[in-house]
């Protein structure tokens, strides 16, 4: 199974043993103060969702309750333990959709490689995609699959720090890339707080990333030469967004262009305007 599967490849597996599929949906809803409030996926993964799969929320199963940041990451023993409650583990096999433009299900993708665990792959398109094709839906909960065992080993430099990041600015070595918008970046779009981007950071927004029509990634070729357009390279590379989201879905897609040393701001902007970090415009 390669990391990223069409939506034929995945009707063709529905309803074998060894496959567990999970919506990983979460809605930002923007607040009239600015900023955003977070609504799970969970009442309209009810309301339709892909036959035979269930529904991670990952607010409330991955993120660590007692961070100041909406989506930190578990410890990767905690990240193993949640994933096992839910029927992840040696054997299975895991395909991840989501209701926007990926990239919550490259969260949960890239959460996974960091704890060790390779038999995993992102819906290209996610409900977009399948429902777009007028294939069948289903209602309700979803299946509840046995609890099994899966031991983390975690993969170094994966979810990174703010300490390697701060280091990351002065260090031509290290590439960092901002996921957010070009106005996020340039400082016109404010919705974070103070304008600008993290010094030396390239711009490739995530969004981007896929068919507006489709959700589908753009082919390869495409995404080759937008990241290269953008001056993105080198022997490590440090993506970034507000929350650690969709940076994921850069991270993701330079994966599969053959980057093999990427990490993943995990604190993104959110952490670094709390902490009075500079920013570039």
């Amino acid at each position: 199974m390669d990391v990223l599967v069409s939506t034929d490849e995945l009707a063709a597996k529905l309803g074998t043993d060894d496959l567990r599929v999970f919506d990983c949906t979460v809605f930002l809803r923007p607040t009239d103060g600015g900023g955003y409030r977070i609504e799970s996926g969970a009442e309209a993964f009810a309301a339709g969702n892909i036959p035979g799969s269930g529904f991670i929320d990952q607010a409330a199963e991955l993120s660590d309750p007692d961070s100041a940041l909406r989506f930190t990451a578990l410890e990767p023993a905690g990240l193993a333990e949640a994933f096992a409650r839910r029927g992840i583990g040696a054997g299975t096999r895991v395909v991840l959709y989501d209701r926007a433009f990926n990239m919550w299900a490259t969260r949960v993708w890239w959460l996974l490689q960091s704890i060790g665990f390779d038999d995993a792959a992102v819906l290209d398109g996610g409900w977009k995609a399948w429902t777009g094709e007028g294939r069948p839906t289903s209602t309700g909960a979803g299946p509840e699959h046995e609890p099994v065992t899966l031991i983390a080993e975690p993969r170094s430099g994966l979810v990174v720090g703010r300490s390697e990041v701060e280091a990351a600015t002065g260090d031509e070595a290290v590439c960092l890339v901002n996921a957010l918008s070009p106005a996020v970046h340039a400082g016109t779009d404010t919705g974070y707080g103070r304008p600008g981007h993290i010094p030396s950071s390239k711009n490739v927004y995530a969004v981007h990333l896929v068919d507006p029509e489709t959700h589908r990634y753009r082919p390869l070729d495409e995404l080759r030469s937008m990241f290269e357009g953008a001056g993105v390279g080198g022997d490590r590379i440090i993506t970034w967004c507000g929350g650690g989201i969709a940076a994921t879905s850069d991270a993701f897609t330079l994966s599969r262009l053959g980057h093999e040393n990427i990490g993943v701001y995990d604190g993104s902007l959110s952490e670094w305007q709390a902490a009075g970090l500079p920013l570039d415009i």
